[in-house]
């Protein structure tokens, strides 16, 4: 037997002695020491920028699995939803379904909310307002609906009034509770293509993996224990809320920390060939800019970065200066505050690293690029970190500015196009050939428009009959059998499109979304869910089929509490809209009034319209 070789003991003087390598000669040196280790150093570098090169480029076309598991904990976690109707993160009490809801029930869990700041109605709102119905979206809330601007500047105040509106809103704790999700999106631009309970499970997956990627980055620091004693070690920073994520950073100069101080995408670094993140005109951008028309996270930070947005446009007279710009100044004085304070507190270690990275153009360090950046204005006492970061997938948020070539309505059950998609786009990293796990386990697409309606109780009597002429919806609808919005080069189905930018694709897509041949009927069938004796339980105890106390459905509210039908906020909007030549909402049968179980009008009578 060969004998054993311990690393450890003591050589033996009778083993035969083999000379040094040549390298390690040379190695020990001092002449050659220092570019010795240097080179090593490189090599190291390039290993790992290989590494995580291949991490990048062999990431799954879509994610499998959201759910967070309990041995991985982060620092906020939104309530986990699962796949039942009722779920933990909205979900009441456990009740026998056929009972009733008690009078005056307390509503204790969570609830969603979605703002949708809009002073007016048009068919553009009424298309985004469709899309929600279809999807079981929370009863949107119009900001600022009704108000007319005249301040000065080219938009005459409204978008510093808009920031104020929400702002507003989310500090009324009677309409609002701090730990509450909060969903806001550009009135006349967005569509949802996906239900409520994916953008959530999305948007518990994206703060779970940001966090981790934080704790890496920045490490850990001694903090106190929420709700206990003393103090523990936990991560520096964290991310509760999530903006979209632009190719294009606009309107802020260039070298403002907005532009110039944000990090590098998490998609692959080559993710459109050799021209990725240079080409001139930002159509081989990756996204890594931060865009105001859509955010999402728990009502207490969305509220914080709101207040100072209020105070950046109020306080310090730059009113005309417009959301995006706030948010984006924002985000980027959070991120050279995070980033200059690394770099500073690195030992001699991490600065040798550093400057290495530098020089070998291999640095992730925005700061690190050459070209220059204009210092902030730190004032003392000023909050500077807000949780904020950018879903740069497009999971949760797809925005459009340079990116409608990017995007290709797939049906995926129609395999013929696939090869025609590969020619055209030879870059593709990853190609998306299914949608992922969160859709294929998701109910069908009709499934969301009537959640609260799956009664076969005679006594659940419907105030809004089914029509043969109106209601013909298919029995059975799988994902795969509708067109859905797919980002090529990111591998992903995005919950929603914000057709920022460029808005030729505001009619040009339209017919696109799988909803839409259905539409009218979708809406009378979101409208009619409202209706039964299930549903009405279900809006005392709130849950994921109810969002909060207001009840109502078909309709919308408005930030002073007021309430509109489909038929009120829409009127005249059919032929935009819904696009089937069936007549005025409302008129197609006859006209008449109707209201559901709330009192509330959910088809007006045409002469009180008029």
């Amino acid at each position: 037997m060969a004998p054993h070789v311990t690393f450890d003991r003591i050589s033996d003087p009778n083993q035969t002695a083999y000379p040094t390598p040549a390298f390690l000669r040379m190695a020990r040196s001092r002449r050659s020491r220092t570019p010795v280790l240097i080179a090593i150093a490189g090599l190291l570098l390039l290993i790992l920028g290989w590494r995580s090169s291949v991490k990048l480029s062999t990431r799954p076309a879509f994610s499998t699995s959201y759910r967070l598991t309990s041995n991985n904990p982060v620092p906020y976690t939104a309530p986990i939803l699962h796949d039942e109707t009722e779920s933990p993160l909205l979900a009441p009490p456990t009740r026998d379904d056929n009972s009733t809801a008690p009078m005056g029930l307390q509503k204790t869990n969570p609830s969603f909310h979605l703002l949708i700041p809009a002073t007016e109605s048009n068919s553009k709102l009424c298309k985004t307002l469709l899309s929600t119905f279809a999807l079981a979206y929370p009863p949107p809330t119009l900001v600022n609906y009704g108000k007319n601007f005249d301040g000065k500047g080219w938009d005459k105040g409204s978008h510093a009034g808009k920031i104020r509106g929400v702002y507003d809103y989310l500090s009324d704790e009677k309409k609002v509770k701090d730990e509450d999700m909060v969903l806001v999106i550009d009135g006349y631009d967005v569509w949802f293509q996906l239900p409520s309970v994916i953008m959530i499970k999305r948007y518990q997956q994206l703060i779970y993996e940001a966090n981790n990627r934080l704790r890496r980055r920045y490490g850990t620091e001694l903090k106190p224990t929420e709700g206990k004693a003393g103090s523990g070690m936990g991560p520096k920073y964290t991310q509760t809320v999530v903006f979209g994520a632009d190719k294009l950073c606009w309107p802020n100069g260039s070298s403002d920390p907005a532009c110039a101080a944000v990090p590098y995408s998490t998609l692959p670094k080559d993710l459109y060939g050799p021209s990725t993140d240079t080409d001139p005109d930002g159509f081989h951008n990756r996204p890594r800019y931060l865009n105001s028309g859509t955010v999402m996270g728990p009502v207490k930070d969305v509220r914080a970065i709101y207040g100072v947005a209020v105070e950046k446009v109020e306080k310090e007279n730059r009113g005309t200066i417009g959301d995006q710009f706030v948010f984006a100044e924002i985000f980027g004085e959070q991120e050279y505050q995070r980033e200059t304070q690394r770099l500073s507190t690195q030992g001699a270690g991490g600065r040798w690293y550093e400057w290495l990275s530098n020089a070998l153009g291999a640095s992730d360090s925005p700061l690190a690029a050459n070209q220059t950046i204009n210092n902030m204005t730190v004032i003392p006492g000023r909050r500077y970190e807000f949780g904020i970061g950018l879903d740069y997938t497009s999971e949760m948020f797809q925005t459009m500015t340079h990116s409608t070539d990017d995007i290709k309505f797939l049906t995926y059950n129609d395999t013929t196009i696939f090869s025609e998609i590969m020619a055209q786009h030879p870059n593709l990293k990853v190609f998306p050939s299914v949608p992922p796990m969160d859709i294929q386990y998701a109910h069908g697409p009709l499934w969301y428009s009537s959640p609260g309606n799956h009664s076969s109780d005679p006594e659940d009597e419907i105030l809004l009959p089914h029509s043969d002429k109106l209601d013909n919806l298919p029995e059975r609808l799988d994902w795969f059998e509708v067109p859905l919005g797919t980002n090529l080069y990111a591998g992903t189905i995005p919950s929603l499109l914000h057709i920022n930018g460029d808005k030729s694709p505001l009619d040009d897509w339209w017919p696109s979304m799988w909803y839409h041949p259905y539409g009218r009927a979708l809406v009378r069938r979101f409208i009619r869910s409202t209706q039964t004796r299930q549903a009405a339980r279900a809006a005392a105890a709130g849950g994921q089929t109810w969002w909060d106390m207001r009840g109502g459905r078909g309709g919308v509210w408005t930030d002073t509490g007021s309430w509109m039908s489909w038929g009120e906020v829409c009127k005249k909007t059919e032929d935009d809209v819904f696009q089937d030549g069936k007549g005025k909402w409302g008129m197609e049968e006859g006209s008449r009034k109707v209201t559901n179980s709330f009192g509330m009008v959910v088809i007006a009578d045409e002469d009180e319209d008029e």
